[in-house]
């Protein structure tokens, strides 16, 4: 079955005509023929709207009663039953009254859809999820109905139903909206001119977004290319140099000069990876365009001019703002530049900007020589290799004529040696030395300072070059190899934290000292506080440092929103670091966030658990407890009557049934105390050791004569228990086997020693329990089967095996030979190392 189709009115406020327009829309459609029914459509007393219903079919409401009064709802499956062609349902946001199927009316109008339901709606502004504090913060109150803004977008059509303030202020004052004695409180708080005119502008901003998203798709479905200029786009081209900021604030003026501009940096990195930007300089930039209102972006293209171009169009950008350029005037000779080159290819459809700036041809400069790079002993023997080698060469090629074009090469090699060991400086050190000890020596005249051949000085000039040429990519390799090795490194710390992100295992404080180990820090801290008036707290620390109790007060500080920081100390981190930095920073936040809403999920699951006992309770001691109390009432008032004189039989027969309600309640209000004392941990069982026949029989008092016989022989070793809570357990365990045990039948209660356990076994033969339920029974207020109301409340069972496992025991149920159940009762005989179990609190010792 095909989807229905939704359309939504949406307004800036109420009063603005949507449910007339929806009403209008209505009868155009029934006038073509279309099935057309009024699902719910409230007209709140405006004679207008109550004119349009007239005329239009309207499904019956379904009424609902809710804290004594009567509310008018939707009713959901009498419209799927009518199944028309196009549904009216209003107030899209509207909360249904409890009792209904879905909380929210958009859930109807989902199910509508989904059963091939055409639908139009509508909507105010005010009740998108996402605007929630925007309109708080304009009218001061906080909307409690919402409706998800994803429900609004995927509508096929959303029309806007606009009006001005001083419109709909006359409509206010009018009584076209509400009643005459609430006009006034109206027009002074929620329909001031101020908050119309705030909320008119929020409802045009998002149509118009929508706009562009459908724009942007059909754009993209029809492959056009070209620029549509339907609102100004001004795309900033960076480089990562200093002028960036001087760009983008240049592009935020010109998008304010029109209604509904935006900025959008963009950075055009090669694919090779191998850029001179900045990072921090990029960061930098980026927050300042983010504050700015608008968006970066980071793109990857070999050709600068031909991605930024692409990008601007892939954008239906309008206007494109670069720098000018900041290469020096013999540059220009390997090409235009950049910005030529854009202005030329953008076409008629896309303005370019050049502005200038403080760095224009100042050159981009030549990277510097980074000997550290490559090593300490390297640079060493580089520098003697270009220091001293030259003049051992000379040396040695005085002793061996072997010509200007020999002693050359071997000048050079001892060059491109000395830049393979040490780079570029030592390289240049030994051709300058190499240089001076060619023309000295072997270049004629001999021994002077000149050059008689030209052809000499050519040569001398290709010498130093090659030599400059080979460190240089020497250098560049280095330094290469190093960023290759910091990237590897930053790829792995990121997967690492990515990993953990994905798994949940990493702990504040373990991510805390993988941020101190890997920074090599003395300690690190994450802080936080309420408010920018609150002190800073510590959520976690870790190192040996001196504690710091404000981020200024670290070597380095990584804030994490406006109330977290991530302090660290021991040493100041370069910029290339925080990169890095600021993803173990937000990846704190979201471990301590993760840990609190752990403890909160625990602090929930328990009070949960509490409320499911506490309703429990108050289940069974709404019909146990009042049970018996009224057979003992009853009882009481009938012996106390003087209008009927009793026989001693009846009087008898009155005193025992008192007597066994006493008894029933006596039974119920200590296993409710049991019960709560173990749910509590305050169980502190009093182990002593003891034979089974001193407890046991006495635990057989509670039944009647003659249901239970009992077979524990004296041989049996003795056991370490709390005798009191052994008795209460087997109590519990004889009592429950008798309750079900057929009549006649006896409930066995047998023990026997197996190594250093002793089994109490408790035998009926009853109609047993499934194995799936086997665990259940032991649950509190579990009654397996339809046992009634009068057969307890279900907790003889869970205090038994609470009782056994406070004194290091266990209790399983088992099937009985030939049809029953047999409860295992398992003690730690005496002597027999116990095993280890957490210590309880000892707020109440057991007797």
């Amino acid at each position: 079955m095909a989807r229905g189709k939704l359309r939504i009115h949406l307004g800036a406020a109420p009063g603005v005509g949507k449910t007339y327009a929806m009403l209008a829309e209505a009868h155009r459609r029934v006038e073509r023929g279309t099935d057309c029914v009024v699902a719910f459509v409230e007209h709140y007393g405006r004679h207008r709207t109550e004119v349009l219903l007239h005329g239009l079919e309207q499904v019956p409401r379904r009424e609902l009663e809710y804290r004594g009064g009567v509310f008018p709802e939707m009713d959901l499956d009498a419209v799927l039953a009518r199944r028309p062609q196009v549904a009216l349902v209003d107030e899209l946001a509207h909360t249904n009254v409890p009792g209904s199927r879905n909380a929210k009316r958009w859930q109807d109008v989902e199910e509508l859809l989904a059963a091939g339901i055409d639908v139009v709606s509508t909507v105010n502004i005010q009740h998108l999820e996402s605007l929630g504090d925007v309109v708080e913060s304009i009218t001061g109150v906080r909307q409690q109905e919402t409706v998800p803004d994803e429900v609004v977008r995927r509508a096929d059509q959303v029309e806007l139903v606009d009006m001005t303030p001083e419109a709909l202020r006359r409509r206010m004052a009018h009584g076209n909206i509400y009643r005459p004695d609430k006009i006034d409180a109206a027009l002074s708080n929620h329909f001031r001119p101020g908050n119309l005119t705030a909320l008119r502008e929020l409802a045009l901003l998002w149509v118009a977004d929508r706009a562009d998203a459908y724009l942007t798709q059909y754009r993209s479905e029809h492959r056009v290319s070209k620029i549509w200029g339907s609102r100004e786009r001004i795309v900033v081209g960076l480089t990562g140099g200093p002028e960036g900021r001087t760009l983008i604030r240049r592009g935020a003026r010109l998008a304010e000069k029109g209604a509904g501009g935006e900025v959008l940096a963009v950075y055009i990195a090669r694919s090779d990876g191998l850029t001179s930007a900045s990072p921090k300089e990029l960061a930098l930039q980026r927050t300042l365009v983010e504050d700015l209102g608008g968006t970066f972006h980071h793109v990857v293209g070999d050709d600068i001019p031909a991605a930024l171009l692409a990008f601007a169009r892939g954008v239906n950008a309008t206007q494109v703002v670069l720098g000018s350029s900041r290469r020096k005037t013999w540059q220009y000779v390997f090409g235009p530049g950049v910005g030529a080159t854009v202005a030329r290819e953008s076409g008629p459809d896309l303005d370019v900007h050049i502005v200038t700036h403080d760095e224009v041809a100042r050159g981009r400069g030549l990277p510097v020589a980074r000997g550290a790079r490559l090593g300490r002993s390297r640079r060493v023997w580089g520098w003697i290799t270009g220091v001293a080698g030259p003049p051992l060469l000379a040396a040695l090629l005085n002793a061996v004529d072997l010509g200007l074009a020999n002693d050359m090469l071997l000048f050079l090699a001892l060059t491109v040696a000395a830049a393979l060991l040490g780079g570029l400086l030592p390289a240049l050190a030994s051709a300058a030395v190499g240089s001076l000890l060619l023309n000295y020596f072997y270049t004629p005249p001999l021994h002077r300072w000149t050059i008689a051949d030209p052809k000499n000085i050519v040569a001398i000039v290709i010498f130093v070059a090659v030599g400059v040429a080979v460190a240089s990519v020497v250098d560049l390799a280095a330094r290469r190899t190093h960023q290759a090795a910091r990237l590897r490194a930053e790829s792995e710390i990121l997967s690492f934290l990515a990993g953990n992100v994905l798994r949940g295992e990493t702990g504040l404080e373990d991510l805390l000292e993988r941020v101190r180990e890997t920074f090599g820090m003395e300690s690190a801290a994450l802080l936080e506080r309420a408010s920018d008036v609150e002190p800073w707290t510590c959520a976690g620390r870790v190192g040996r440092g001196h504690p710091v109790d404000r981020p200024d007060q670290a070597d380095v500080d990584m804030p994490v929103g406006d109330h977290m920081a991530l302090a660290l100390t021991g040493r100041v981190l370069p910029a290339e670091d925080r990169r890095v930095l600021a993803a173990f920073a937000a990846q704190a936040a979201v471990v301590l966030d993760r840990r609190r809403l752990r403890e909160e999920a625990d602090r929930a699951r328990t009070l949960a658990e509490g409320n499911r006992i506490r309703t429990a309770l108050l289940a069974a001691v709404s019909h146990d407890l009042r049970t018996p109390l009224a057979g003992i009432k009853a009882a009481v008032t009938s012996l106390r009557s003087e209008d009927v004189e009793w026989s001693e039989e009846d009087r008898a027969e009155l005193l025992a049934g008192i007597e066994e309600g006493a008894d029933r309640l006596d039974h119920l209000v200590g296993n409710l105390l049991d019960m709560s004392r173990l749910q509590t941990g305050t169980v502190t069982p009093l182990i002593r050791e003891i034979d089974l026949d001193e407890v046991v029989p006495m635990a057989l008092g509670g039944v009647p004569e003659g249901s239970a016989c009992l077979d524990v022989p004296e041989t049996l070793p003795m056991v370490a228990v709390d005798p009191g809570l052994l008795e209460r357990a087997m109590a519990n365990l004889v009592e429950n086997a008798v309750k079900y045990s057929p009549p006649g039948a006896l409930v066995l209660v047998a023990g026997s020693a197996l190594a250093d356990r002793v089994e109490v076994r408790v035998v009926d033969r009853g109609p047993g329990v499934p194995d799936e339920a086997k665990e259940r029974i032991f649950e509190p207020f579990q009654r397996h089967g339809d046992a009634p109301r009068g057969a307890g409340v279900g907790l003889g069972l869970a205090v038994a095996r609470g009782f056994a496992e406070a004194m290091g025991g266990t209790l399983e149920a088992e099937d009985t030979p030939g049809g029953g159940l047999t409860m295992v009762l398992t003690l730690r005989a005496a002597g027999a190392r116990p095993e280890h179990r957490p210590a309880a609190e000892p707020e109440r010792q057991a007797s």
